[in-house]
């Protein structure tokens, strides 16, 4: 399905909604995160940049009253004419220099500004002389004060101070205006600059963010087409490709694959049950419903065939209950790692009550134990299960050892798995049907099997609980010699030593009581 395609989706009423693409969203979603950070980011900078431009206007204005006031300080009374000499531009008069230019002095210098207005007032708050015109009212200033004024037709700052001459005498007063218009400009264009800044980092994150996201989420991608594909074949074979990345959406890679890998088992399981079932069972119900039709025409008023026929009837009605009991628990032996898999179970318990069991069942039977087994180990397996795979050697050793009614069991130990044989020295198997009888249903010979009651599903029972646990199972066997089964289960090392921790703790109690 192609993008433009999967913008689309169908609510439960049945009409099509646009949707966003999780790209998209991404990408939008970056970009308005960068915006808001850079324009919080830009309100910092500009509200910093404007309180450093404004502080210096606050010294200028402060230096703008020193310079004024440094040069009124001979001044004994002031009016228009002595301080216009003083502050004038065209005025010779405080150079030390006659060939100086007036406007290289600095105070000059500031009284040219065309934003900042110096008036000069005397002592009854006449204006005796400004630089431009003033609309700010005057104010009597008992001291210097540098403020900042914000009203509807001003915003800018006033400095206000007294004047005193070289004796200390009040002679007037000094008012200085600074309007703030280059700093006003120069903000304008700060703002200006960041909004253009914004848009150009905007689109550019909200690219980068796309591409990023089509980039990270392509394994996403992959993983959708999958699906369903799987979701139209459920018997298809198709997996997630490795993606070549050590990240999560490999990880998740892999859980799908090992879900899907899972699930194909099961439905294969499935497909065989229902295999094999319907193929083992079509005998005996043949064979039932035969005699039933017999009976039905003609042999139910011959005791002797009817006597016949419900006996034959009801061995493979037996028959079919066992078949039907083995095949479930090969389902079940086939699920092991959904439902047992943190079982623990101490082997050689286990091994001692099936060896007990079987001496008493068969006293005909010789059963000799050979262990060198010397701790208690402790293996993961489910405890009715390992006593399951051990029932079933050791009776398909009984069924088949005929002549000489002996059976071996030894138990053996290293550092990593214990070890269990079941010896007989029945009819044996060939090189052959050695590697076939853990199949399901494979008997090596079906005639006298199905005199001894099995199905054949025996060894592979015992195949599949032994591989479910990590385990191995092994047939050596020879043609009238006999056959040694052999199981290996690993050793849970953590569990055998607080086992063994236990055992010991106890033994000392006992000791010390």
């Amino acid at each position: 399905m192609s993008e433009k395609q999967t913008n689309f989706q169908f609510n439960q009423t049945g009409v099509t909604k646009r949707r966003l693409s999780l790209k998209w969203k991404w990408a939008i979603g970056t970009g308005v995160g960068v915006l808001f950070i850079f324009t919080f980011f830009s309100f910092f900078v500009f509200n910093s940049i404007s309180q450093v431009m404004i502080g210096q206007e606050r010294a200028q204005v402060n230096t703008t009253i020193d310079s004024v006031d440094s040069r009124l300080q001979g001044v004994s009374e002031i009016d228009g004419i002595t301080v216009g000499k003083y502050l004038r531009p065209d005025s010779p008069v405080g150079h030390t220099d006659q060939n100086e230019r007036p406007y290289s002095n600095s105070l000059l210098t500031n009284l040219a500004r065309r934003d900042v207005v110096v008036s000069v007032y005397s002592l009854k708050g006449e204006q005796v002389f400004a630089t431009k015109r003033d609309s700010e009212k005057f104010h009597f200033p008992e001291k210097r004060t540098v403020s900042r004024v914000k009203a509807a037709q001003f915003n800018g700052l006033i400095g206000r101070a007294p004047i005193r001459n070289s004796k200390n005498e009040l002679i007037g007063y000094i008012q200085v205006v600074d309007t703030l218009n280059s700093v006003k400009r120069t903000q304008h264009k700060i703002i200006w600059i960041v909004i253009l800044l914004t848009i150009i980092a905007f689109a550019l994150i909200s690219v980068f963010g796309y591409l990023l996201a089509t980039y990270l989420l392509r394994p996403i991608t992959v993983m959708n087409n999958t699906m369903k594909k799987v979701t139209d074949d459920p018997q298809t074979e198709l997996r997630i490709p490795d993606l070549e990345r050590n990240d999560e959406l490999s990880d998740l890679a892999i859980v799908f694959n090992d879900m899907l890998d899972r699930m194909q088992r099961y439905i294969d399981q499935q497909h065989q049950f229902v295999e094999d079932v319907s193929h083992e069972l079509r005998t005996p119900v043949a064979v039932i419903q035969g005699h039933m039709e017999m009976l039905n025409r003609w042999g139910k008023d011959d005791p002797k065939i009817l006597n016949e026929s419900l006996q034959a009837s009801l061995e493979e009605t037996k028959r079919m209950k066992s078949l039907v009991q083995e095949m479930l628990d090969l389902t079940r032996a086939d699920q092991l790692e959904i439902h047992f898999s943190k079982e623990e179970t101490p082997v050689m318990r286990v091994v001692n009550q099936v060896f007990n069991d079987f001496k008493m069942i068969h006293p005909d039977f010789t059963f000799t134990l050979d262990s060198d087994v010397h701790s208690n180990p402790i293996v993961q397996i489910y405890r009715n299960h390992l006593e399951q795979v051990l029932i079933i050697l050791l009776d398909n050793a009984v069924k088949y050892s005929t002549k000489r009614k002996e059976i071996h069991i030894s138990a053996s130990e290293d550092t990593r798995s214990v070890q269990i044989a079941i010896q007989d020295f029945g009819e044996g198997i060939s090189e052959e049907d050695v590697k076939k009888v853990f199949n399901r249903f494979y008997r090596v010979d079906k005639a006298r099997s199905r005199d001894k009651g099995g199905n054949g599903l025996g060894l592979s029972i015992a195949q599949r609980l032994i591989e479910g646990y990590h385990g191995k199972i092994s047939l050596e066997s020879s043609v009238g010699y006999g056959s040694i089964f052999r199981i290996t289960l690993p050793i849970d090392k953590v569990e055998t030593n607080k086992q063994a921790t236990k055992e010991k703790s106890k033994k000392e109690k006992s000791d010390n009581a």
